[in-house]
């Protein structure tokens, strides 16, 4: 009995399924992801790029299924062959409008100010949802950028933890921000700072921008 049940059980991940991967249709064993199934259909393994070389590759991918009409977004590296499966790897052109250095960041107060001025177009956010449907990590990408807006970078940054730089997010984007830029700056900041309470550092912002006044009690001449 043990033994065919053994036998049932390599019959199941052996299972072949044909697909198409970017036009072409390959057959492979229905246990492979769809990065595995191109190296098992002939494709050369590339060594030294990506995951081969210790790094995600963020291999982002537009999978859709057979039977349905709806493209969803996803990471080769995870999601496993179908059959009837159409997979087109995504290949975008985005790269980050945003450049900075931590090192001229003077202190922990600033970095509020610094944010708004690196990333201005985050405040602009719609909150369409457009980031979260194309996350293949189901990342509350829009939460993240919120937080971040709203100072609370350790927050943020916690959010933005299983991110890969896929670069997904700033494609589904219709006011063009860096989601994932905005996470990778969240988490830089408050490893590089001991970061100051989130409402304390917006109040002296909305006071140095004139947002705020302040009653110093002292009479003007």
């Amino acid at each position: 009995m043990n033994c065919n049940k053994k036998n049932d059980t390599n019959q199941q991940t052996n299972n072949q399924v044909s697909l198409t991967i970017n036009a072409k249709q390959i057959t492979a064993p229905d246990s492979l992801s769809v990065i595995q199934a191109l190296w098992h259909a002939g494709y050369p393994q590339v060594k030294g790029v990506g995951c081969l070389d210790g790094v995600c590759g963020s291999c982002s991918v537009m999978v859709r299924r057979a039977g349905s009409t709806e493209l969803k977004m996803a990471l080769g590296c995870q999601l496993l062959v179908e059959e009837g499966m159409d997979v087109f790897f995504s290949v975008f052109d985005t790269p980050s409008q945003h450049s900075y250095e931590l090192s001229e960041i003077n202190t922990s107060w600033d970095v509020q100010s610094e944010f708004r001025r690196i990333f201005p177009e985050a405040e602009k956010c719609r909150h369409c949802d457009g980031c979260n449907q194309a996350c293949p990590k189901g990342i509350d990408v829009e939460s993240g950028v919120d937080l971040a807006v709203k100072g609370r970078f350790h927050e943020s940054g916690e959010l933005f933890i299983a991110c890969v730089m896929c670069n997904l997010c700033m494609t589904g984007c219709p006011e063009y921000i860096d989601p994932n830029h905005v996470g990778l700056f969240a988490r830089r900041v408050t490893g590089y700072f001991h970061t100051r309470p989130a409402n304390l550092i917006n109040q002296l912002e909305a006071i140095r921008t004139g947002e705020l006044s302040v009653d110093t009690g002292e009479q003007q001449p």
